[in-house]
């Protein structure tokens, strides 16, 4: 009897882990614009605030895109954010520290 179980792999969800070096790519294909967008945060209002802001930016947009909401701190620190709530595009830091209105958000889709 084991009293410690190996703990069960999470696959990745976002499909840029396997871009490579070219920008254009996701998951092998080509792609055209974003792919996936993402917020970073703890839980607190201020993230919940920028997770809603990124989504009513997204369906504004018109992008086919679900917005990831992440709160674990291992995933958060792979991306080496310091502060939080930050916004991540195409698997990119593009804001951290800011609670972004939906109209900044929508900049960083284009």
């Amino acid at each position: 009897m084991s009293l410690f179980k190996k703990k069960e792999e999470k696959k990745e969800t976002c499909c840029c882990k396997d871009a490579g070096a070219s920008e254009n790519v996701c998951c092998g294909k080509p792609v055209e614009g974003v792919c996936c967008v993402k917020v970073l945060g703890s839980g607190c209002k201020n993230c919940h605030t920028l997770y809603e802001n990124a989504k009513k930016a997204v369906a504004e947009a018109g992008l086919n895109v679900e917005v990831e909401y992440i709160t674990e701190m291992e995933k958060i620190a792979e991306y080496g954010v310091m502060s939080m709530p930050a916004l991540i595009v195409n698997d990119k830091v593009v804001s951290m520290g800011k609670v972004l209105k939906a109209e900044e958000v929508k900049k960083y889709l284009d």
